[in-house]
């Protein structure tokens, strides 16, 4: 095998080694990410029931909720929002 093709070889194993080992990462910040949104959904739901609609709490909990979205790259999710809240500000 000639040098240069031992070479490119090399640097393409690298490569591969280096994507591979990037997955696992991003399989565990997306299931983190779920995690706090459904954390932050639940925490709307509640305040929603316990204070009402449009409360100061109710309003609290949304906006955390905008940010954790916002946060993992999801913005707002108005088809979630549709689907699961029901009710929109």
């Amino acid at each position: 095998m000639t040098r240069s093709l031992r070479t490119l070889c090399i640097a393409l194993l690298s490569i591969a080694g280096l994507v591979a080992s990037s997955v696992p990462a991003r399989a565990d910040r997306h299931e983190r990410c779920e995690r706090r949104i459904h954390k932050a959904e639940e925490r709307l739901r509640i305040a929603r029931e316990r204070y009402g609609e449009n409360s100061r709490q109710a309003h609290r909990r949304h906006e955390q909720l905008e940010e954790v979205r916002r946060q993992c790259g999801r913005g707002h999710d108005h088809d979630h929002d549709r689907d699961h809240d029901h009710d929109h500000y």
